[in-house]
């Protein structure tokens, strides 16, 4: 696509002998939320860390903006504009949540400011911006892990599994954040968004457009309207 923010193509990915990802393509545009789909073991997270460059692939082009960065490191991607939100969370327990913000700022200039809006988004940060990370439940957990990737302003966010282990209110908070972020932008500007879920009904509800794999490769892409056939929800696990 002219308009994408990310554009990936022929992506093939190893481990050891293993071939996990086979030719695949994928992008995500601004103002637009792309769903990755599929069952546990088809190379979902795989694909998502090849993106943020975490693994290296073995061939194929992942692109910026039209910008080459197949083999930019993780930290430049970061600088150029992904945001990267990875199953599991991955806070840091000890420190604060104010000093977990601060850590999504490490690629602008010292005394970079939290932005104000990322408590507008989530509202519970702001009480506890003193409490240590590892004292939240998995809910707050994973808005504090949206917020940081969000504390850069990314041009592309990329979210793997966000309900995992959430309780259904918190789903529904993150599920509006997400789809705010899509139609009104961060802080004036659009955001491209690539998710990755195996919740069907949360993400038949947020998808723009969405693919799915098995066995690495692309089996099935699409647009809202084709993600609500039944054999669309029959290939995933949930």
């Amino acid at each position: 696509m002219n308009d994408a923010m990310l554009s990936a193509e022929g992506i093939h990915q190893y481990y050891g002998g293993s071939h996990i990802l086979r030719d695949v393509s994928v992008s995500a545009s601004p103002g637009r939320i792309t769903v990755l789909l599929g069952r546990n073991g088809v190379g979902k997270t795989s694909l998502l860390k090849s993106l943020m460059g975490l693994v290296p692939i073995r061939s194929g082009t992942v692109r910026l903006a039209g910008e080459d960065i197949s083999r930019a490191t993780p930290y430049q991607r970061a600088r150029a504009g992904i945001g990267y939100v990875p199953q599991g969370r991955e806070i840091f327990a000890r420190l604060t949540v104010e000093e977990n913000l601060r850590m999504g700022l490490a690629s602008k200039p010292g005394g970079t400011p939290v932005p104000t809006h990322l408590y507008e988004l989530f509202p519970v940060l702001q009480q506890m911006l003193r409490r240590r990370g590892g004292d939240l439940s998995g809910g707050q957990q994973q808005q504090l892990a949206i917020a940081r990737a969000l504390a850069s302003s990314p041009r592309l966010l990329i979210l793997d599994e966000p309900t995992e282990g959430i309780q259904p209110s918190i789903i529904k908070d993150i599920g509006r954040v997400i789809r705010r972020l899509a139609d009104e932008g961060l802080d004036g500007h659009p955001v491209a968004i690539l998710l990755c879920e195996q919740y069907y009904d949360f993400a038949a509800e947020l998808a723009d457009e969405f693919l799915v794999l098995e066995r690495g490769s692309v089996i099935a892409r699409g647009d809202r309207a084709a993600m609500q056939q039944p054999e669309i929800r029959g290939l995933v696990a949930i």
